[in-house]
C-alpha cells in the first residue's frame, strides 16, 4: 500500500470530456488527456483491502490493489506487467467495460469508489508509448492446430492464449476485417480503430492467421455478416448488408475445418437481435441498431464512402436505454439529426443505490454517458404500438403508450397505462434492444449444437460442446454480455482447449462456465 491515507487526501477525479460543440464535429475518442499525477492519485486511493471485491467484481480477476499501489509508486512498467497478467486487452476495457469491480471496491461502501478504469486505461497506453508491448511468440510449437471463428474480444483472447501456448491458430471472421463489434458495433468516438488495429498487429506478430470474408456453416446466410441490412427486414428476420457492399464470403463447412484442425473454437458473438413485431415494423426507415452502426463505422474505415442510412436532417427515435442505444445516439449527433428521442421501457432508475441493491452487487442507478451529455431527450416508462406510414411507404412517426411496472413473484410485469397514448413524429427508428443469442443458422445449424434454455449453445466444464472436438466461449454460450466476460471466456476456454489437446494446461482459467459475478 503505496500511500496509507491516500483515500483520505484524494478524492475521486477522471479526465474531462472535450467540448461538446467540438467533439460532435468529429469522431475521435472524447475524453481529453489526463496528468500523470492525477493517475497516481487514483492509484493512492486504493485502500489494498484485506479482501479486494474488486477482484470478485472483475470476471477476470486483475490484481487491481497490485497494479494501483505500482503506479502510486511509478513503476509504470511493472504495473503493465500485472496488468497484463490477467487481461489481454486492457485497453479495450479501459474504454468500453462498465467497470463493475468499482461498483464492487470497498471504498465504494461510503465513499466514492477507485477510479479503477481510468488507471487500466493509463496503464495500457503507457504501455503502447514506451513500447513495452512485444510479441510473445511461443518457444516451441505442439504441433496441434485450433480453427477459432469469430474475431470478437472472446475470439482473440482465446486465439491470442492458443498460440503463446504453441498451437497453430487460423482465426475466421465473415466481416471485411477482424475485430467483430470492437471494429463494426463501437463508434469511433468511444473507440478509435487505430486502438484496435495495433493489438491485432501483436497477434499476428505472435503467430495468429486471419481468415476475413469467410463465412463458417453450409447454411450460413452468404450475403452479408450477420449484423443487418440497410432494407428493412421481416420482424424477426436477420439479413445481411446487400450485395452492392458486401464482401464476397467464402463459405467453409465446419465439418471441413474439423478434418483440418484438431479443434474448432466457437466466439461468434450472440448476434440474433431483438425485433419488435408491431404494426408498421417493414416500413423503410426502421432498423436494427447493428444495421446503422456498422455502415457508419465503414465509413470513417474509408471503405464505404457513404453509408445508406444517416440521421441527418432527421427526427430520431432509439428504441433501448442501453449501451448501444447511447452508440445510436452519439453517432445520430455526428451526423447532424434534427432531434433525438430514446426510449426505455424500463423506469427510470435512481440516482443512488435503493436497498435492495446494496454493496458490492453492481449499481443500478441513473448514468449519464458522453453522448447522453451531447443532446437529445430519455424517456422512460414507455412502450411502441406501431410505426406511422407517412404515405409513401416510409415511417412518420412512431405511436405508443406510457407503462408501469409492478413485480409479481419476483419478476417484473408491465402494464400500459390507461389514456396514456402518445405520438412521436420521426423519420428514422432505431431498435436496440438486445440480442437473443447465437444464430440458429451456419455452425450452429451444420453441427446440430444442442442450445441452453435461453437460446445459447450449451457448453461442459471444459468449454466442449455436444459436438466432439468444438468449444465455445463469450457470447455465443453465455448470452449478450460485457466486453470484461468475453475476454475471461476467452481466455478460459483457451484453457479448455489446451487441457482437451495436451492432457494438461499452464493456460490460466479466471471462469467456470456460467460462473456469475456480483453484478
Amino acid at each position: 500500500m503505496g500511500k496509507p491515507t491516500g483515500f483520505i487526501e484524494f478524492g475521486r477525479r477522471l479526465p474531462g470530456r472535450r467540448t461538446i460543440a467540438v467533439r460532435i464535429k468529429d469522431w475521435h475518442e472524447v475524453y481529453e488527456p489526463f496528468p500523470e499525477d492525477s493517475a497516481r492519485e487514483q492509484g493512492a486511493r486504493c485502500m489494498d483491502c484485506g479482501i479486494p471485491f474488486c477482484h470478485e467484481g472483475c470476471p477476470l480477476g486483475n490484481l487491481i490493489p497490485e497494479w494501483n499501489d505500482l503506479v502510486w509508486r511509478g513503476q509504470w512498467q511493472e504495473a503493465s506487467e500485472r496488468l497484463h497478467a490477467t487481461n489481454n486487452f486492457p485497453e479495450f476495457t479501459g474504454r468500453l467495460c462498465p467497470a463493475p469491480c468499482e461498483g464492487a471496491c470497498v471504498l465504494g461502501i461510503n465513499a466514492e469508489p477507485v477510479a479503477i478504469e481510468r488507471v487500466e486505461y493509463e496503464i495500457a497506453e503507457r504501455a503502447f508509448s514506451e513500447r513495452w508491448v512485444l510479441p510473445q511468440v511461443a518457444e516451441s510449437h505442439s504441433g496441434k492446430s485450433v480453427a477459432v471463428v469469430g474475431s470478437g474480444p472472446a475470439g482473440l483472447a482465446c486465439a491470442q492464449q492458443l498460440v503463446r501456448a504453441g498451437h497453430e491458430v487460423v482465426l475466421y471472421e465473415r466481416a471485411e476485417r477482424p475485430g467483430g463489434l470492437l471494429r463494426y458495433g463501437i463508434p469511433e468516438f468511444k473507440m478509435e480503430k487505430a486502438v484496435l488495429d495495433r493489438r491485432l498487429a501483436q497477434l499476428k506478430s505472435e503467430g495468429v492467421i486471419f481468415r476475413c470474408a469467410t463465412s463458417v456453416g453450409v447454411t450460413a446466410n452468404s450475403d452479408g455478416d450477420g449484423v443487418g441490412d440497410p432494407g428493412a427486414p421481416e420482424p424477426g428476420e436477420q439479413r445481411g448488408l446487400g450485395t452492392a457492399n458486401a464482401p464476397e464470403l467464402a463459405v467453409v463447412p465446419a465439418e471441413t475445418l474439423l478434418k483440418e484442425f484438431d479443434a474448432l473454437v466457437l466466439a461468434g458473438g450472440a448476434t440474433l437481435p431483438r425485433d419488435l413485431p408491431v404494426p408498421g415494423r417493414e416500413l423503410r426507415g426502421v432498423h436494427g441498431a447493428m444495421e446503422y452502426l456498422k455502415p457508419s463505422n465503414l465509413v470513417r474505415e474509408g471503405a464505404w464512402a457513404e453509408s445508406p442510412i444517416t440521421a441527418q436532417g432527421k427526427n430520431v427515435v432509439i428504441i433501448g436505454g442501453g449501451d448501444t442505444g447511447a452508440d445510436c445516439l452519439g453517432t445520430a449527433h455526428r451526423q447532424g439529426a434534427e432531434s433525438v428521442h430514446q426510449l426505455e421501457i424500463m423506469p427510470r432508475p435512481p440516482d443512488t443505490r435503493p436497498d435492495e441493491n446494496p454493496w458490492p452487487t453492481w449499481p443500478l442507478i441513473y448514468r449519464t454517458s458522453a453522448a447522453h451529455e451531447e443532446g437529445g431527450e430519455r424517456v422512460y416508462a414507455v412502450t411502441t404500438t406501431a410505426f406511422v406510414d407517412d404515405g409513401s411507404g416510409a415511417v412518420g412517426a412512431l405511436r405508443g403508450h406510457e407503462v408501469e411496472m409492478s413485480i409479481v413473484d419476483g419478476r417484473p410485469v408491465i402494464e400500459v397505462v390507461a389514456n396514456t397514448e402518445f405520438e412521436l413524429p420521426c423519420e428514422l427508428v432505431l431498435l436496440a434492444m438486445g440480442f437473443l443469442g447465437a444464430e440458429r443458422h451456419g455452425v450452429v445449424g451444420e453441427l446440430g449444437l444442442e442450445l441452453d434454455a435461453r437460446g445459447n449453445v450449451a457448453c461442459d466444464s471444459n468449454w466442449a460442446t455436444s459436438h466432439d472436438r468444438v468449444f465455445v466461449c463469450g457470447d455465443m454460450t453465455r448470452g449478450q454480455s460485457l466486453i470484461v466476460w468475453a475476454i475471461a471466456e476467452g481466455r478460459s476456454c483457451a484453457a479448455g482447449v489446451d487441457r482437451a489437446l495436451m492432457g494438461t494446461s499452464a493456460l490460466p482459467a479466471p471462469l467456470i462456465p456460467g460462473q456469475l459475478a456480483l453484478r
